[in-house]
């Protein structure tokens, strides 16, 4: 078995183990710093619509032109007043977009970048998006984000409970906010290609959260009829448990992303894959972020506001407490880098029952030798 296999083993099985959420101060602090400078970059830079929501013009020539596409933009500029976007395409086209235009004043646009093109205006096709259509695609797309996220609570809160419920809903606007925010500093256009893939993003960052709260769900049951685990204990022991998975899945659909974004759209200067390719790289990148390290450690932290859970933790604190003060070993937490003694090889952090009592659930690793 390859060394991440066994890792990922050991960490299934509680041998090993970081304490992420006894840290989550300190991955709090990450995410609120990440989310402030994303939302400078918004406020201070801002978005740079595309064509589809603020409206405008693309011209495409289908004629032959030697002009390159840095002096086919400064030609763009100067017949319209506004930023333009070139693209070579094949056979020596162009495709000339610029946004914010008055679609009326297409046809002087055309023919004055005719001229400086040198061909004739048969020769430039002519696209116009008018701004009341974009404001459209605008409303539809932030329509389409509120009814996903209202569904994504909805469900969560039926199938689990709404303390996961709105830590899902938290990390979802974690990753949004930081995506957004990466596209205002970079500049890159946003198109309904950005909008596809911001849900796209969203679906997977759900995926991994949801995998980490069905195993914290069941290992959670008849939690507080035990005094040696906590429930952060048991949200550490869920997020191990499924942490070579998580990396393993992000490296894999990061890779073909980053080829997209980095090949396709960098080397080989196909820039109209930029606009789907960047949000889903970091918001691939983010979304598995914030299943581990927000999350997981914010539905800790809801569940042990509880009374229960509070009652649990005193108790589960002073069984440590007592074991310390009397010299006995204590019962070693999920957490621990060497997890187990010599009667206790591999405690398991299920509690509750599988199949047995809770109260025999002791975490003895081997057997006593004896067949009943």
């Amino acid at each position: 078995m390859s060394k991440l296999g066994t890792l990922g083993a050991r960490l299934h099985r509680g041998e090993i183990g970081y304490d992420f959420v006894g840290k989550r101060k300190i991955w709090y602090g990450i995410s609120i710093l990440i989310t402030i400078t994303a939302i400078l970059g918004l406020t201070v830079r801002g978005l740079n619509m595309g064509i589809e929501f603020q409206g405008g013009a693309v011209f495409t020539t289908t004629g032959k032109s030697d002009v390159s596409v840095s002096q086919a933009e400064t030609y763009a500029e100067e017949a319209s007043g506004h930023d333009a976007v070139v693209q070579q395409l094949g056979k020596g086209g162009l495709r000339i977009q610029i946004a914010g235009i008055d679609t009326e004043k297409s046809d002087t646009i055309k023919e004055k970048l005719a001229a400086d093109l040198k061909l004739d205006p048969e020769q430039i096709n002519a696209d116009l998006v008018g701004p009341s259509w974009g404001d459209q695609v605008a409303s539809k797309a932030w329509q389409g984000l509120a009814i996903f996220m209202v569904l994504v609570v909805i469900y969560l809160a039926i199938a689990f409970e709404w303390r996961m419920a709105i830590a899902a809903l938290v990390a979802l606007i974690h990753d949004i906010t930081i995506t957004v925010g990466v596209y205002a500093l970079v500049g890159f256009e946003v198109t309904p290609g950005t909008v596809i893939g911001l849900l796209t993003i969203l679906g997977y960052s759900l995926y991994d959260t949801v995998v980490v709260f069905d195993s914290l769900k069941e290992q959670t049951k008849d939690i507080t009829k035990q005094t040696r685990w906590t429930y952060s204990d048991v949200a550490d022991r869920s997020i191990n448990s499924t942490l070579v998975r998580s990396i393993n899945t992000t490296v894999v659909a990061l890779l073909p992303v980053a080829g997209l974004l980095f090949i396709g759209g960098g080397v080989l200067g196909a820039g109209m894959l930029n606009d789907i390719s960047l949000s889903l790289f970091v918001g691939l990148a983010a979304g598995a972020y914030s299943s581990i390290f927000i999350a997981t450690p914010l539905v800790a932290d809801l569940k042990e506001r509880e009374p229960e859970m509070k009652a649990l933790r005193k108790r589960v604190l002073a069984k440590r407490a007592q074991a310390a003060a009397t010299g006995e070993s204590p019962e070693p937490r999920v957490t621990d880098p060497a997890y187990g003694d010599e009667e206790d090889d591999v405690a398991p952090a299920v509690v509750g029952p599988r199949n047995q009592p809770a109260s025999r659930v002791r975490g003895r690793g081997r057997p006593s030798g004896k067949r009943r």
